[in-house]
């Protein structure tokens, strides 16, 4: 059975205090109002992704927008939850379970949540910010990346949030701006780093045998690819993503494609560094030449890669950010991008990633 996303919104990102609950109505609404011919009978299952620590959100959700699901839960895996949540909708409408599913997720700013108990087995090392710098120095020692061209991936991103109306920071920093912000580690400073904000996105997954009812321009899910390969920060290369290339093969087998393939591509930019390790691991340039890809990308306006500014220029509500990945490459594949569009997009990407990079999750979308 064939699954595509049939309808999609976005929230404003945001650093205020919105109630989780105001956040995924508001997202839920938005879908509705965006797809055509949506009834709350037609779903058949409500999953919510967040790492809020409120209980049995889905089934509230639900209630306050209406819908009685046979399916209601809520997708929590840290940052990777909006994708590990489309993939358990994909999964239900496959298995012949469900027809229209929708994800709807969700995050605010200050939640606690986000604090992981376990990375306390790190001392004083378990904040993001350490296992950050630990992959740029480590970068920078086997490949010679330089200060500015990590600064160029902030930029890049930044730049194209610009054309962004839900990005939460739409304000572009030139280079020097970039290099001279606040250093929060030896090889870290404020403006190499994605910022955790509050917001909502939504996506309405449906089967092949309905997905025209919802949408003229259904966008199919291709390719899918998990791995975890642990819960601790505990790598032997630190200038690889094992459980991205591991999630990237799975994916392009299953979607029949090869990296130079791939139109367009949603990626983890937690920090800079991130995003061009990830470019590599996903086999969209060699091994230590994506420092050298990004500059040429922010000079040329080439907006490829992060379209919508990432999570570093659009903001990182942990578990609606998978959710707004998709969003936006459905949204390119089908043309309505607007200023952020990549020319003739026919194939999209997202990864998405947890815990330093020790889960991840790559999905291949077409039109």
């Amino acid at each position: 059975m064939r699954v595509a996303v049939a309808g999609y919104s976005n929230t404003k990102f945001s650093l205020d205090e919105t109630p989780i609950e105001n956040l995924l109505v508001s997202a839920t609404k938005q879908l509705f109002h965006n797809t055509k011919n949506l009834e709350q009978k037609d779903i058949d299952a409500v999953l919510v992704s967040t790492n809020n620590v409120k209980r049995y959100l889905a089934p509230v959700l639900s209630e306050l927008a209406g819908i009685a699901p046979k399916i209601s839960h809520s997708v929590e895996n840290m940052c990777n939850s909006g994708t590990n949540a489309i993939v358990s909708g994909f999964s239900y409408i496959a298995s012949g379970m469900a027809d229209v599913v929708l994800i709807t997720g969700a995050e605010q700013a200050e939640n606690p949540g986000q604090i992981l108990d376990w990375d306390s087995s790190r001392g004083e090392f378990q904040h993001p910010i350490f296992w950050g710098t630990i992959f740029t120095k480590s970068h920078k020692r086997k490949f010679g990346t330089t200060d500015e061209e990590l600064a160029y991936v902030s930029a890049l991103n930044h730049k194209n949030a610009q054309d962004n109306p839900y990005a939460y920071n739409p304000k572009q920093y030139t280079i020097q701006e970039i290099s001279e912000s606040k250093r929060i580690t030896e090889d870290l400073r404020l403006l190499d780093c994605s910022r955790s904000c509050t917001g909502s996105s939504a996506i309405l997954l449906a089967s092949e045998n309905v997905a025209k009812k919802y949408t003229d321009s259904p966008v199919w899910i291709e390719g899918i690819g998990q791995k975890t390969t642990s819960a601790g920060f505990t790598k032997n290369d630190l200038t690889s993503i094992e459980s991205t290339i591991q999630a990237a093969n799975q994916a392009y087998s299953m979607a029949r494609i090869r990296p130079n393939n791939i139109d367009v591509v949603e990626i983890h930019d937690a920090f800079s560094v991130c995003e061009l390790m990830i470019l590599e691991d996903l086999g969209i340039v060699p091994k230590g030449k994506a420092a050298k890809l990004v500059p040429e990308l922010y000079n040329t306006n080439n907006k490829k890669i992060n379209p919508r500014g990432g999570l570093m220029g659009a903001g990182h509500p942990l578990g609606a950010t998978g959710v707004a990945q998709i969003a936006e490459i459905t949204s390119q594949l089908q043309g309505l991008s607007q200023k952020r569009q990549v020319e003739n997009a026919k194939i999209g990407l997202v990864q998405n990633m947890s815990a330093a990079a020790t889960s991840s999750t790559v999905l291949v979308l077409k039109n």
